[in-house]
């Protein structure tokens, strides 16, 4: 299986709300995303694309209009964890995004995923597909999930 990868980077806030240590509190990360995808190379003569699975700069196109510009300098916020959706909307124009489940590297893996795995399947007709994505909190703690 031949695979490519596109690593991009963003800021994030969160917090644990339940966590014993520290992450309960209000704090941010440096993310560090790895996108990996197959397909089949295109093998069209005269075309940009030729030769590749995808250009790398359209996967990082892709993944920045789906989700790197949305969660990039956001605070993303469990959708439970009322006081702190309270206090965010309380800020007037502040960049929260909500989501269902707590906002730990694992969950943030997962939602990552189903959102980019749309984003890049099947784009060229060549069989493309989200295949791995890793989701480093910390330079020494990530997820990793991968298409089954």
């Amino acid at each position: 299986m031949l695979t490519i990868t596109r690593k991009l980077e963003f800021d994030t806030g969160h917090r644990i709300p339940d966590h014993k240590s520290q992450c309960r509190n209000l704090h941010g990360h440096r993310y560090t995303l790895e996108i990996t995808l197959t397909g089949a190379v295109i093998e069209v003569e005269g075309n940009s694309d030729n030769g590749m699975i995808m250009d790398f700069s359209d996967i990082k196109a892709l993944a920045k209009e789906h989700l790197v510009d949305i969660w990039d300098h956001a605070f993303i916020v469990y959708e439970k964890d009322d006081k702190v959706r309270e206090f965010l909307a309380s800020l007037p124009g502040h960049k929260t995004v909500v989501i269902d489940r707590i906002p730990t590297v694992e969950n943030l893996a997962q939602v990552a995923f189903g959102i980019l795995k749309a984003a890049y399947s099947d784009r060229f007709g060549t069989g493309l597909r989200l295949h791995k994505l890793v989701l480093h909190e910390t330079p020494n703690c990530w997820a990793e999930i991968t298409d089954a």
